[in-house]
């Protein structure tokens, strides 16, 4: 789900090192006002937070003009840090079945299908006819593609890169509500990875890092990739730093 919004950026000729620092983010913010009992409250100041630090990163972009590598760098050190000062580096235990529930089964047999499963596939499904059925999608491509060219078609550049950043910030905030039903707890030291593994993704799908070529299907699939081989590698006993190096 990370990937989705990195596919996004990616098209627009961006690039988002932080999307793993916002996604764990709101998961710590999740977890903690959640403690008090208040679900409702919890959901909404984590989805705030995922579309507050998405949309500051576009604005930088577009904004000031500062390249997206440099932009989203600093922005991954700096919240990072600031989800470890706002939990004091402690984890919070996740006891709503409400924020655990993407985690549960829809089916088990013949494998195991999670709720999680399902709105990933949705979200694909909603964010392919997005890109390749409106003119929103047209204009993501034509940015992408040429952002001087798309400049003197009428397109408004600067609010289309805007646009993308800040809807990548609701897909980090399904991807954090995901992981608290795989994991439930929300621990600001968890998934320091996952930036490079949602551009991993995008990349094996056959996205350009240089934007205006590929989509959300072949992310899927790139993803897919990933998965099948971290998995193959668990069940055949293979160490996690061994898998790090083959993925």
């Amino acid at each position: 789900t990370l990937a989705l919004g990195q596919t996004l950026i990616i098209l627009v000729a961006g690039i988002d090192l932080a999307c793993g620092a916002i996604m764990v983010l709101a998961t710590v913010v999740i977890g903690s006002i959640a403690l008090d009992g208040n679900i409702v409250m919890a959901v909404v100041m984590g989805l705030a937070v995922a579309l507050a630090m998405a949309a500051l990163n576009g604005g930088l972009v577009t904004l000031l003009k500062l390249p997206p590598f440099i932009v989203t760098l600093g922005m991954f050190t700096a919240i990072q840090a600031g989800a470890r000062l706002y939990s004091n580096s402690r984890s919070f235990p996740i006891q709503s079945d409400f924020l655990t529930a993407l985690g549960a089964p829809v089916i088990t047999q013949p494998a195991t299908i999670t709720y999680g499963m399902v709105l990933w596939v949705v979200l694909t499904a909603i964010v392919s006819y997005a890109l390749t059925q409106t003119a929103w999608g047209v204009r993501v491509y034509a940015v992408g593609n040429d952002p001087n060219a798309a400049r003197l078609n009428g397109i408004k550049v600067n609010r289309v890169i805007f646009s993308v950043y800040s809807l990548a910030g609701l897909f980090y905030f399904f991807a954090a509500w995901q992981s608290l039903g795989r994991t439930p707890i929300a621990d600001p030291s968890a998934y320091q990875l996952a930036n490079l593994d949602s551009i991993t993704a995008v990349v094996i799908g056959g996205s350009s890092l240089f934007g205006g070529r590929g989509g959300v299907l072949g992310t899927l699939i790139g993803a897919l990739i990933v998965i099948v081989l971290k998995n193959g590698l668990t069940q055949a006993g293979i160490d996690s730093l061994y898998q790090q190096v083959a993925t």
